[in-house]
C-alpha cells in the first residue's frame, strides 16, 4: 500500500480515473465490435447506421484523452475500409 500522502492521494486518484474511464472504454469497444460484427453478417444498412455511431463515440473518446487521436484515425479508417469492402 502507499506509504507517503502523496502516494495514497495519487492512488486515490487513480482509482477515481479508473472508475470514470472504464465505462467509457467499454462503450468505445462495444461500438466497434457492433460494426464489426453488421459487416460479418453483411448487412450493409446496419453496418452504416453502426459505422455512424461508432465514429462518434470514438470522436468523443479521444477528445475526452481516453485515447490517442491517431488511434482513434485508425479505427475510424479501418471500419470505414471495411464497410467500402462489403
Amino acid at each position: 500500500m502507499a506509504n507517503t500522502a502523496q502516494s495514497r492521494k495519487r492512488a486515490r486518484q487513480a482509482e477515481k480515473s479508473r472508475q470514470h474511464n472504464a465505462p467509457l472504454r467499454t462503450r468505445f469497444r462495444t461500438a466497434i465490435k457492433n460494426v464489426i460484427a453488421a459487416v460479418g453478417a453483411g448487412d450493409k444498412t446496419a453496418a452504416e447506421a453502426a459505422y455512424k455511431n461508432a465514429v462518434s463515440i470514438i470522436g468523443k473518446t479521444e477528445s475526452k484523452g481516453l485515447i490517442h487521436k491517431n488511434k482513434a484515425a485508425r479505427y475510424k479508417s479501418r471500419l470505414n475500409n471495411q464497410l467500402r469492402n462489403m
